[in-house]
């Protein structure tokens, strides 16, 4: 594990000519689809801030859940919008305040509105708000802070619950749950490495054990990640785990290459798929940070995918999850090379020209 000590969540700068030849890559397919992306990321975020209730929630699956207010306010973040200013400031202040005022006691952010995945919600929220976190103005921010400080250390609380050598090192659907899966540490997993980034102290040892806990639903072979297991799911959880590796100093290892080659190879099996938007997110962010050919290839199918299928009142909905969360879910995926969020920067420290 001394990797992931020595490289931990550092994005390492490259030489100018290996960063040139990189970007060139990256840069050429998004310029290909830059127009379309950038209309149809428009029409999304007018989708979503008229709809928006005054207490920043919405009307639709898991709209009053703070997950989905928070991925609301991410979406709007991603595409460069900030609090307190521009054109979306009221929409995004509604997001905080919701999420702001959904501390319980204990640290977990919830409205009541989360179902059976309290903790899918909470890191998600947590997520939003560490990546908000020195945007806003010093008085929300006074009152951030601990709110945010509370959120990550229930996160640490919960991966520490006495687990089987299966499920040790991640985290499930609620703080004293004893087993784990991959989506939920995933989620855990990018809300510590912002937390991380914004200079939290977050113990090397839990990040340690989460890794462990990746690796463990990990089929080497054929480079797929699962739900509980090397196999379940596997062609909507492969980019979760390509992602926990690569934000972990495991960036260009032969890991992460089978990993984007089965996600290249399976892309077309999350189509239709119960959790498509959600495989979707997590391939893009992914393929990003692996880079070269594998985020070209993915971006230029995404982009001629689901472009098209925006809907004429700027959503994405595949009719199993609201507008709302799809439509979050999609602007987060077309926004990555945005590189506006901290999470959306890549660890680049090896040639990508594989």
């Amino acid at each position: 594990m001394k990797r992931i000590l020595l490289t931990l969540f550092l994005p390492l700068a490259l030489s100018p000519r290996e960063a040139s030849a990189q970007e060139t890559l990256s840069n050429s397919v998004f310029q290909k689809h830059q127009p379309a992306v950038e209309a149809a990321v428009d029409r999304a975020l007018r989708y979503l801030a008229v709809n928006q209730s005054n207490d920043g929630t919405y009307n639709d699956s898991y709209g009053r859940s703070v997950g989905v207010v928070s991925l609301v306010g991410m979406a709007f973040l991603s595409a460069g919008h900030t609090p307190g200013y521009g054109e979306y400031a009221e929409n995004l202040d509604r997001c905080l305040a919701y999420v702001l005022d959904s501390q319980r006691s204990n640290g977990l952010l919830d409205k009541g509105d989360s179902g059976h995945g309290l903790m899918y919600a909470h890191t998600i929220a947590t997520l939003f708000l560490s990546e908000v976190s020195g945007m806003v103005d010093p008085a929300t921010q006074e009152k951030l802070s601990p709110i945010l400080a509370k959120a990550t250390k229930l996160i640490l609380e919960a991966q520490a619950v006495p687990k089987s050598e299966k499920h040790q090192g991640g985290w499930r659907y609620k703080p004293d749950s004893r087993d784990s899966d991959l989506s939920c540490s995933g989620w855990a997993l990018m809300a510590l490495r912002s937390a991380k980034l914004n200079g939290a102290p977050i113990p090397d040892k839990a990040i340690e054990e989460a890794v462990g806990y990746v690796f463990k639903n990990h089929d080497k072979e054929q480079g797929r990640f699962g739900y509980t297991d090397p196999w379940g799911h596997s062609e909507t959880l492969t980019g979760c785990g390509l992602l926990c590796l690569e934000l972990t100093g495991y960036h260009g290892t032969e890991s992460t290459f089978r990993s984007g080659d089965f996600i290249l190879k399976h892309r077309q099996a999350i189509i239709n798929n119960a959790h498509e938007y959600y495989a979707n997110y997590y391939n893009a962010q992914g393929m990003f940070q692996l880079g070269g050919k594998f985020w070209a290839q993915y971006a230029d199918w995404m982009y001629e995918e689901y472009i098209v299928k925006q809907q004429s009142n700027g959503s994405w909905s595949n009719g199993r999850n609201g507008g709302t969360y799809g439509t979050s879910m999609m602007v987060l995926s077309f926004t990555v090379p945005y590189r506006q969020l901290p999470i959306y920067q890549r660890d680049e420290t090896v040639d990508e020209g594989r």
